[in-house]
């Protein structure tokens, strides 16, 4: 191989710079599983740890600190991230004006119970999550409101939970704001928009198959009702679903996910704001505040605050944020270093054909996922540097790759035991009539146990491999 100027030496050889990585996992693993800490330092902490540990076997310490610049500073680092400051401000909005109560509400007032309440469940978690592009937002307030409702109601309770995941996981797959749907566009190079429209069909498939798994799973369950609740909801909230309708298609249609998100966001704060649902601005020296509003200013003198919903919609997106910043600087060290060409070398003899090729994709995604608990950064790890480069070897489609690395992210990552969504799940059942263990939750994650299967019986048949072919080569032929 020859060298090149911009190459990152190591004490050893290329595989080295894979140490960012290798660190990386091995606190990863120790901070969520063995911890079980899902908190800004759990992920932090290993990330910039396994930068500062690298740093000491790199032969040109200035190089090594100028890779990190260049890998935080790069376009496909950048992209993701203002994505999600915009798509953070829109999921708050929506989530602070109560609509998923009120999705709730309308379900539980029609008197839906038992079986086919957990199916509701499922689908108004499906939708909430397509728009808010949020697993764990959607997590939060299912738990929060469709769990003890639908126990009430006689549902199974670790198939309700599960089913409240599920949910989440089909937005977190197909929404457009999504991080993973982010992560895995701009990681291949393509259109968010074309993205989600070459992936309905996977994401279709596998709910189908998480409805007929409940109805069966539910039918053998004997609960009883033990009372009729009657979920409190403000009816002004389904009002929401305008914007929420109006985001949506503007983001498939135009493909340009800030421009979606600043209409959406303008449009569901406007409309929250004219149905009451809370304040413009709202000034409150006592800091008692009642309502929540978009612009909040509390306390007195020096030690006012300003905060409200658009702030914390910036701040819910500090920690990815963070975390993938300080990915790409080990991405960039791993290019740097010439370790991906080490890699794909070897998965280059695993890999003789395009089938083997997604085989050796989802199984990096999947095991990587499933190890750290979480999608986005594993999607991040993997995109650019290995199933980009081996994708384009075996001439599979860029839209097909994305759609692998999302769909096989939002398996494992989603229902073994010890990872977040798991452990935040139950979290929120501790202290409801019926508590849940990991352990209990784990089995009834339906649609992670359906994505993987629709996944890789796509592959084994080539389904979906040369998807919009003939749009790419289009577009070459214009660029040309």
């Amino acid at each position: 191989m020859e060298k090149r100027s911009t190459d990152l030496e190591f004490y050893g050889n290329e595989w080295v710079s894979f140490l960012p990585f290798v660190v990386f996992l091995v606190l990863i693993v120790l901070t969520t599983f063995i911890w079980k800490s899902t908190s800004n330092g759990a992920l932090w902490i290993p990330a910039f740890s396994a930068l500062i540990i690298a740093f000491f076997f790199a032969k040109d310490k200035k190089l090594y600190a100028e890779t990190i610049i260049k890998g935080m500073s790069s376009r496909e680092a950048i992209i993701p991230i203002v994505c999600w400051i915009f798509a953070g401000v829109f999921a708050t909005i929506l989530r602070s004006s109560g609509l998923a109560n009120g999705i709730a509400g309308v379900a539980a007032s029609i008197g839906i119970k038992g079986t086919f309440f957990i199916i509701v469940s499922f689908i108004a978690c499906a939708i909430f999550a397509t728009a808010t592009g949020t697993g764990f937002g959607t997590i939060a307030t299912g738990m929060g409101v469709l769990y003890p409702a639908g126990i009430a109601l006689g549902a199974h309770p670790a198939l309700l939970a599960g089913a409240i995941i599920s949910g989440g996981i089909f937005g977190d797959n197909v929404a457009p704001i999504s991080d993973t749907t982010i992560c895995s566009a701009t990681s291949q190079g393509v259109d968010v928009p074309g993205v989600v429209k070459s992936r309905l069909k996977y994401a279709i498939s596998a709910g189908i198959i998480v409805i007929i798994g409940i109805l069966i799973i539910g039918s053998g369950y004997d609960g009883t009702i033990s009372s009729q609740v009657a979920v409190e909801y403000n009816p002004k909230t389904l009002v929401m679903l305008i914007p929420v309708a109006i985001t949506i298609m503007i983001a498939i249609k135009v493909g340009d996910i800030i421009v979606a998100t600043t209409i959406g966001s303008v449009l569901a704060g406007a409309t929250a704001v004219l149905a009451g649902l809370f304040n413009f601005i709202q000034i409150d020296p006592a800091a008692n505040v009642a309502k929540e509003a978009l612009i909040r200013v509390s306390g007195t003198g020096m030690d006012r605050t300003v905060d409200g919903v658009i702030y914390s919609g910036l701040f819910s997106m500090i920690q990815v944020i963070i975390l993938a910043l300080l990915l790409f600087g080990s991405i960039e060290i791993m290019r740097a270093g010439r370790g991906d060409i080490k890699l794909l070398n070897v998965l280059g003899k695993i890999a003789r054909t395009a089938q083997g090729a997604e085989f050796v994709i989802s199984a990096m995604i999947i095991i990587l996922s499933g190890l750290m608990g979480l999608n986005a950064p594993a999607i991040l790890a993997v995109g650019a540097s290995f199933a980009k480069p081996l994708s384009q070897r075996y001439g599979i489609s860029p839209y097909r790759t994305a759609n692998l690395l999302d769909a096989q992210s939002n398996t494992f990552a989603y229902a073994l035991p010890w990872t977040p969504a798991i452990i935040y799940t139950i979290s929120f059942a501790k202290d409801s009539p019926i508590p849940l263990s990991a352990t209990q939750v784990a089995p009834y994650v339906l649609y992670a146990y359906a994505m993987l299967a629709v996944m890789f019986v796509t592959i084994i048949f080539g389904i979906g491999r040369y998807d919009n072919m003939p749009k790419l080569k289009k577009k070459s032929n214009e660029t040309a």
